[in-house]
């Protein structure tokens, strides 16, 4: 599968865009805020990118970051949402806002995304909390946290406990993510802020 495109930005529309890759053109479909973000036609780009392969289609999606891509296989994974939808709600709340409302079971925040009424919303938060028990759940058996120390962050406190779950939703290990948190000064810090910063610390 093709992890990213690296090219030449030939056409950029509010649905999707098109990379020239050595003399190819990647046709790729991306969230309209991720389109708006991009250099102009003519300069160089690199895309994560994710291949939707059907019995009547194969499709290319693009993202700016490892944690858009993330999010965007997290809602494929949901009953009920699709690519076009699951884009749609990528145009309209960020990774860390998104896994922050999941984690704290705000069905309001979800609910108000094109698409997602309060059935979808109850859906999205029931199905990836189930998943990220089960990541933990791994996590533990492999031994995983033992390896690591908590210099400066504790990791009993609310805010950061909120924080490392709803990092883990976007697929990064506790180890990863504890290492990270290390680095950040999370003084005043909402749990939203800390999310924030432990995504820029893990990339």
């Amino acid at each position: 599968m093709l992890a990213y495109i690296k090219g030449i930005l030939e056409i950029k529309t509010k649905v999707y865009i098109v990379i020239d890759a050595n003399g190819i053109g990647y046709k790729i479909f991306m969230p309209e805020s991720a389109i708006s973000k991009l250099c102009d036609i003519g300069e160089k780009v690199q895309i994560h990118t994710f291949m939707r392969v059907r019995e009547d289609d194969i499709s290319l999606y693009g993202f700016l970051t490892n944690e858009e891509l993330r999010m965007f296989e997290l809602l494929l994974g949901v009953s009920g949402i699709g690519a076009k939808g699951a884009l749609t709600i990528l145009s309209n709340i960020t990774p860390s806002q998104f896994v922050l409302a999941v984690i704290s079971n705000n069905v309001d925040i979800l609910k108000k995304l094109p698409g997602i009424g309060a059935k979808t919303a109850q859906r999205v938060i029931l199905e990836l909390k189930d998943k990220l028990k089960k990541e933990q759940e791994i996590e533990i058996v492999q031994g995983e946290e033992d390896e690591v120390t908590f210099k400066h962050v504790i990791e009993e406190d609310e805010k950061v406990s909120e924080a490392i779950s709803a990092l883990q939703v976007l697929g990064y290990t506790k180890k990863e993510i504890m290492l990270a948190l290390e680095k950040v000064d999370m003084a005043d810090l909402s749990v939203e802020d800390i999310i924030r910063k432990g995504l820029k610390s893990l990339s």
